[in-house]
């Protein structure tokens, strides 16, 4: 197996494009030219290469064809609605087919170069658009990319593929793709459904029949912070993954749970996001061989947050992390000034925060963090072979 990093990238993958939309491609563009001042896509090992669309019968694995016909046409007729697109969350727009297989097919040549061992891991920073259904449109998202990159995964050989998203928002649509499937683990961290889009994963979403136990949900309660996500995290994620043993780890790391992000309600930091990559590479290290296949997500403060996040993404995925006091190149905010987009320019890698946080334990003063961790904990754990009591688990 090479040990080198794939990044893949071109400037096409921003023509996903919804216009007037929080869903702005100037956050890929942005962390693509933050990652490349600061060197990480120039370190030795890393290969950049330009992505080819996905065709119909890639994109059929998991979308259903009639649905792959409608955002074709779609286009064309300008009152356009159904399939769950002509809304304000997913707009119909220009070239929307186009664009959207050429993200699919990003994301399926970084899974087929870890596969095959062309790379130990591959990055998609324009990827991640995990709420997309099989013949629906959804929460921004028009094809969903990491459940396309998980059936070729599935095609060429694999037996288990663990998926673990860290968007603040559930991960539905790799959830539901798969939900039937017990070869394919999906975890999601995220905000309670209770409150943020889209109003499902609780911890009794465990998977279909002959699949119980594929599926794991850890809602967080809104606020949360560095120390309490980082105990839901390790406190679930590492336990399921080594009862699961997968063969490769695919993740969809939205940095939508941050701060500053204007669509949700968590506290987070890019201290605590870099530290979640970090752990999602050592799991990966641990359990796969390293191979890991890492896409973007959500994220809306589109110069505060994303790019230095997914700049750390891409650091960490290259085999060497950012260290959190690094400045941001004069250049990068030069480019941000020119965008004109009024937002704060971050000067620096961090935002002075500590991530560490208090292991897991089934004693103590129950707050709302340890609450969900055990309910998540009771339901899924015995359907794996875990003890939902047991820290060592």
């Amino acid at each position: 197996m090479s040990d080198d990093t794939l990044v893949v990238w071109d400037e096409s993958l921003l023509a996903y494009d919804m216009g007037d939309h929080p869903l702005d491609p100037v956050r890929v563009e942005l962390t693509i030219a933050l990652a490349r001042e600061l060197g990480v896509l120039a370190r030795p090992g890393v290969r950049v290469v330009k992505p080819e669309p996905a065709d119909d019968a890639l994109l059929s694995r998991v979308h259903e064809p009639a649905y792959l016909a409608a955002v074709r046409n779609a286009p064309r007729d300008p009152l356009f609605a159904g399939y769950g697109l002509g809304t304000s969350d997913n707009p119909v727009f220009e070239g929307m087919h186009e664009s959207s297989a050429l993200i699919a097919g990003a994301t399926v040549a970084a899974a087929e170069a870890v596969w095959r061992g062309e790379a130990r891991r591959a990055v998609n920073v324009a990827g991640g658009l995990h709420h997309a259904m099989s013949a629906r449109a959804s929460g921004f998202c028009v094809y969903n990319d990491p459940a396309v990159a998980i059936a070729r995964l599935l095609d060429l050989g694999a037996e288990r593929v663990a998926y673990v998203d860290v968007d603040v928002h559930h991960g539905d649509g790799v959830q539901q793709i798969f939900w039937d499937d017990p070869r394919v683990l999906t975890v999601s961290l995220h905000e309670t459904p209770l409150a943020l889009f889209p109003g499902t994963g609780f911890p009794d979403e465990t998977g279909g029949p002959g699949a119980q136990g594929s599926a794991v949900n850890m809602p967080l309660p809104p606020g949360v912070d560095d120390g309490g996500w980082q105990r839901a995290f390790h406190a679930i994620v590492p336990s399921v993954l080594r009862a699961f043993r997968p063969q490769v780890l695919v993740s969809q790391c939205g940095a939508d749970g941050h701060r500053l992000d204007p669509l949700a309600d968590l506290n987070l930091t890019v201290d605590g996001q870099r530290a979640t990559y970090l752990a999602l590479r050592a799991l990966a290290d641990e359990l796969c061989d390293g191979r890991w296949v890492a896409t973007g997500g959500g994220g809306y403060a589109l110069v505060e947050v994303v790019p230095r996040a997914w700049s750390h993404l891409l650091a960490v995925a290259a085999g060497d992390p950012i260290d959190p006091a690094t400045l941001t190149p004069p250049a990068w905010r030069d480019l941000v000034a020119s965008r004109r987009l009024g937002r704060e320019v971050p000067l620096r890698m961090t935002d002075d925060a500590d991530p560490s946080y208090e292991p897991w334990q089934p004693t103590g003063e129950p707050n709302p963090v340890d609450r969900a961790i055990a309910a998540t904990r009771k339901t899924v754990f015995p359907l794996l072979g875990l003890d939902p009591y047991d820290p060592r688990d």
